[in-house]
């Protein structure tokens, strides 16, 4: 698709927040970029009720090897309405929204990261103009995502009443329960934003969710693709992920322990994922040490888990100072960061190698962090057996019991979270049951 002609940019002089205003697609567009100007770029499109301020816990991962854009989609934050209720049905003009702000900021081609409304953008895009898209990341996201007639009753309704009624129900579609209590103070804010938004643009958006349904394009989606989805997300759920992954060919999956905004509530986790599936950031042949380390100690939160490494951490004394270190630059920053094996490979192989050595304690850590790779117990189980031919009976027989306890932690963990109940779109509760990592 070759870009379209736009007129000159407008007030596109950064603001004191970093953000600029294009004119683009016919409307104003708010963005902003961080990091290299010559890197490659990372489109990350918000979802609904959210504005570019979204992103801002994964900006600082992303944007150490990555030029990122991020903007406001339609009648959401700093960009305008236009004639929002007269929006055609569907995604296309958001998607269209997209393709002008590419064509005005002189971007021929991106990574594209879309999360929950942000990734039927992201799809759109990948299927009706695949030249410009290098890798595709969906988030939180679905080919149809509920139901149509919820989302024009939804829409009717804050065109009448506005968005301050959204803000009991939402907090229980957005996070897991205890993250509020966490995060208060981010919680607070993303709510705060939307209560913000235009209901005019809320609604023209709700409209074109409603109206969209991509299940029948997904084979037309060429762009290597990563599906994320939160083990705890109500709106859009793994199963979802499941058939976008199926129906796009070579397609990675992913889940998180989050809830519907895993950007938000796992940023850390959710960044890693996404640099290793892009390739970035390069091997650490030329990166500075504290590059190294900062890349390194993020992984490492990644697969092992913030509370392992905390308490790592909190241990430092001037005995194992040194070697923490050591693993974290090297074992992390250097070896688990090289694109050559995707993080889902290495752990299993790590897994297998520490069978092979009778490293009780740091197969159990590995177990219980294979997960944060997209490793399923099916095939944990698999790589179980292949030790037992080439690592011997009994340590196999040994590393399978110890993961009959790692998976019974794990079970019992979920089972205790406070939700007991998924929340629909529409917030009516159904009866829920954790689906297993496999």
């Amino acid at each position: 698709m070759n870009p379209t002609t736009l007129p000159d940019p407008i007030d596109s002089s950064p603001r004191a927040d970093g953000s600029a205003i294009v004119f683009a697609h016919g409307i104003g567009q708010r963005y902003r970029f961080d990091g290299p100007e010559h890197a490659p770029v990372l489109v990350l499109c918000n979802s609904l009720g959210t504005d570019l301020e979204m992103w801002d816990e994964v900006i600082p991962a992303l944007a150490a090897s990555l030029r990122v854009l991020r903007y406001d989609i339609r009648g959401h934050g700093g960009s305008a309405d236009g004639d929002g209720d007269a929006a055609p049905a569907g995604i296309e003009r958001f998607g269209r929204d997209l393709l002008g702000l590419m064509d005005a900021l002189s971007i021929e081609r991106a990574h594209v990261c879309g999360l929950s409304m942000g990734g039927l953008i992201a799809q759109w895009l990948a299927i009706h103009a695949p030249s410009r898209v290098r890798r595709l990341v969906l988030a939180n996201t679905a080919a149809r995502i509920g139901d149509g007639e919820h989302w024009r009753e939804r829409g009717r309704r804050v065109r009448a009443e506005g968005l301050q009624w959204l803000l009991d129900s939402t907090p229980a579609r957005w996070f897991r329960a205890d993250y509020p209590r966490r995060e208060p103070a981010r919680a607070a804010q993303l709510l705060e934003r939307l209560a913000r938004q235009s209901p005019v643009g809320y609604a023209a958006a709700c409209d074109a969710i409603g109206a969209t349904d991509l299940s029948d394009r997904l084979g037309d989606l060429r762009a290597p693709t990563l599906c994320i989805a939160g083990r705890h997300d109500p709106v859009t759920t793994s199963a979802d992920a499941d058939v976008l992954a199926a129906g796009i060919a070579g397609s990675q999956r992913l889940d998180l322990p989050t809830s519907h905004l895993s950007a938000v509530e796992a940023p850390q986790a959710f960044a890693a994922a996404v640099l290793d599936f892009l390739g970035a950031p390069a091997p650490g042949a030329h990166r500075h040490e504290d590059e190294r380390y900062a890349q390194g100690m993020q992984l490492r939160r990644a697969v092992l888990g913030h509370a392992h490494v905390d308490r790592s951490l909190d241990g430092l004394n001037e005995h194992n100072r040194e070697f923490q270190d050591l693993i974290t630059r090297y074992a992390w920053g250097e070896i688990w960061t090289r694109p050559g094996l995707p993080r889902h490979t290495r752990s299993l192989i790590t897994v297998a190698m520490l069978v092979a050595l009778n490293r009780e304690g740091e197969l159990r850590l590995h177990l219980d962090a294979a997960r944060n790779n997209a490793v399923s117990r099916e095939q944990l189980r698999e790589v179980l057996l292949q030790t037992a031919i080439y690592c011997g009976v009994p340590a196999a027989n040994a590393a399978l019991h110890l993961a009959e306890r790692v998976f019974a932690e794990q079970d019992a963990a979920d089972s205790s979270h406070p939700r007991a109940a998924s929340v629909q779109p529409d917030g009516a509760a159904t009866p829920y049951t954790l689906k297993p990592p496999d």
